[in-house]
């Protein structure tokens, strides 16, 4: 486990984006439940939407968040599963300057703790684009749990060590630089 330097706690500016066919603002639990987890954390909530699970329509609403220069990370909830409908690896793998390989592999070997064997189904990545940190999580509201309090609540915060995401997010037009 990590642990906290002597670095300040540099708030975020982070846009959710909900990927359903079914889902609503009054349906839409794990996109409150982000919502509300990275408010609690002291981030700043950019904007949120939900997009039916297209691949031109994802990419089209990330992309434009990965151009934003106030925008630093992007969480996307829902579409990494297998069936027909799920695209949102698809759609924003493409967008990726690096890929965070380590992000998919760590969400399952904590899911598994949870949900066993059926953590293979899970299509969740994530991947850096013009120093936005894009992050994909299943839709269910455990899983968003899950990736915030195992691994995207320690990765985003500046105090957490030997290392984090935010000397690699840009801030406003320039890069965070938390080195001190």
């Amino acid at each position: 486990m990590g642990k906290h330097s002597q670095k300040d706690f540099v708030p975020l500016s982070i846009a959710i984006l909900t990927v359903s066919d079914t889902r609503d603002e009054t349906t839409d639990t794990s996109g409150q439940y982000l919502v509300n987890a990275i408010e609690q954390a002291g981030h700043r909530l950019h904007s949120k939407c939900i997009s039916r699970d297209d691949i031109y329509q994802l990419r089209a609403i990330v992309s434009a968040w990965i151009a934003d220069s106030t925008v630093q990370v992007i969480l996307v909830t829902g579409g990494t599963g297998f069936t027909d409908r799920d695209s949102t690896p698809e759609a924003l793998l493409p967008l990726f300057d690096k890929t965070v390989e380590g992000f998919g592999e760590l969400f399952r070997h904590i899911s598994f703790q949870e949900i066993g064997t059926s953590t293979l189904q899970s299509r969740a990545l994530a991947g850096l684009a013009n120093h936005t940190l894009v992050c994909c999580l299943p839709g269910s509201t455990g899983a968003c749990r899950t990736g915030w309090e195992g691994i995207l609540q320690q990765q985003l915060d500046a105090r957490h060590g030997p290392c984090n995401f935010i000397p690699h997010l840009k801030l406003g037009t320039e890069q965070c630089d938390t080195r001190q």
